[in-house]
Formats: structure tokens, sequence, C-alpha cells
């Protein structure tokens, strides 16, 4: 089974504080909620979820087998989107805002985000641009070289943080992983929800929902989407799971034991 990553409840003074600190030097705050596994036909059914309704991605990353990339705080990753163009993005997490560079920082395509769930959270910095799918697909495939899905800008950021001597080109294909996200607008929340159903191969499903905002109405917009999620039954105490660090660990974790 894919792994699971236990959480604190509830903030301390001093998580919260720094929390506080990051939000001033973030663009966007992601609130998020994983369902449990017991919970999550009857979390669809009382949201009113239309599967069919939802967007088909392919998400495939990138690290070495041991994943010394995710040890030093870099994510690599490509996601191939139904009906569009795909991406690819890399990601430094955890980020300090302050200590990125003011080169760096006004980049096209690079944001500041923190992500919050119950009882924790996390900034990040991505870098993300458009990626044609065919060519995502030939790098899975082994018939493309994998720094040619990243621009100059992405490679130079991956250069700044990645461990000495690992190139990009060297890096092992984890996954991919199908993944189902819809979007909605409920009636009596304010705010466009958005849930997806990350499918691991080995039956396991993480099944999130989130919703986006700016730093200064994160807790507003906290507390009303507790309240919302709470009137249509969804238990916001469960232990959550963080779907990249899942994915990581379990297509790892294949490659060593192959």
């Amino acid at each position: 089974m894919a792994a699971e990553t236990a959480v604190r409840p509830t903030l301390t003074d001093a998580q919260l504080g720094e929390m506080m600190t990051l939000l001033r030097g973030s663009d966007t705050v992601e609130l998020k909620l994983t369902v449990s596994a017991s919970q999550q036909r009857d979390a669809i059914r009382a949201l009113g979820l239309d599967a069919l309704n939802a967007q088909i991605r392919q998400v495939v990353f990138f690290d070495t087998p041991d994943l010394a990339l995710d040890r030093a705080g870099v994510v690599v990753r490509a996601r191939r989107i139904q009906g569009r163009v795909g991406d690819s993005v890399i990601k430094l997490r955890p980020l300090d805002p302050v200590r990125v560079s003011p080169d760096v920082r006004h980049l096209g395509g690079f944001g500041v985000e923190v992500d919050a769930i119950p009882g924790g959270f996390v900034c990040s910095g991505r870098l993300k641009c458009e990626a044609d799918s065919d060519a995502i697909r030939q790098v899975m495939l082994g018939d493309r070289y994998l720094r040619k899905l990243y621009t100059k800008e992405q490679r130079a950021v991956y250069r700044a943080h990645a461990p000495d001597g690992i190139e990009l080109d060297d890096l092992a294909v984890l996954g991919p992983i199908f993944v189902l996200k819809l979007k909605w607008q409920p009636r009596s929340f304010a705010r466009k929800m958005v849930a997806e159903m990350w499918l691991y191969p080995d039956g396991a499903r993480i099944f999130e929902l989130s919703t986006k905002c700016l730093p200064e109405e994160a807790f507003q917009v906290a507390a009303e989407a507790r309240v919302y999620l709470s009137d249509h039954g969804i238990d916001l105490s469960g232990e959550q799971q963080t779907k990249t660090r899942t994915a990581l660990e379990f297509f790892a974790g294949e490659l060593v034991a192959g």
C-alpha cells in the first residue's frame, strides 16, 4: 500500500508564527484536505461530484532511485493533461521566500505558494512552463532526453539547487500516475473547489479537496471552507497524506525492488 504521512491536528504558537511569516512572502495559498479511503465515496456523493466531469491527467516525477532530489528539496515533475497542453515543473520545497533571488523571483512562471493542511503547512517555489504531451511521453518511454522538457531558466534553477553531479538526464522515471481532477463552484461556498483523485498502481487512492486564495485571505477562507466541508459531512480531523511524497516513495520502491 502507498505510504501515509501523519500530521499534527493543530499548530503550535511557534508554527503559527512561522506560517504567518511565510504567508507575507508568498503569492498564493492552497488549502488542502485529504479524505480517508473509508469516507471517499460518501464525500463524493455528499458534494455532488460527477466523475464524468473530471479531467484526466498523467503525472510523472523524476528523481534518483534513492530520492536524492527529494532529500535536497527539489521536485522535478511533468504532467500530461487531457484536452490541453501539458507542463513541466521544477519545484523547491520547503522554501524560505526571502532567500529567493530577485532574478528567479521575477521569472515568468515562477510562483511562491504555501500549502496548508490540517495541522501542517509547507512553502514552496515552482517554475512552471508549458510542455508538449507527446514529448513528455517520449521521455517516459526513454526516447527523448529529459532536459529537453525544461527551459533554460528551469535548468538553471535545477542546477542551483540539485545535489552536485546529478544531471537531469541522469534521473529515473517515477511513474506515471493517473489523476482525475474536477473543478466546481459550490452553491454555499464563495470560491471554486478542486477535487483530485490520485490512483496509485497498488490500488491505493488519495482523494484531495482544495481551494486557493491570496495570503491575506487565508485564515478567513480556511474558516469558511471548514464550515462548508463540515456541513457536508466531511471529516476534517483525519490523517493527512501527501500526494507527491506518496508517489515518489511508491515508484522509488519499485525501482529498488526491481
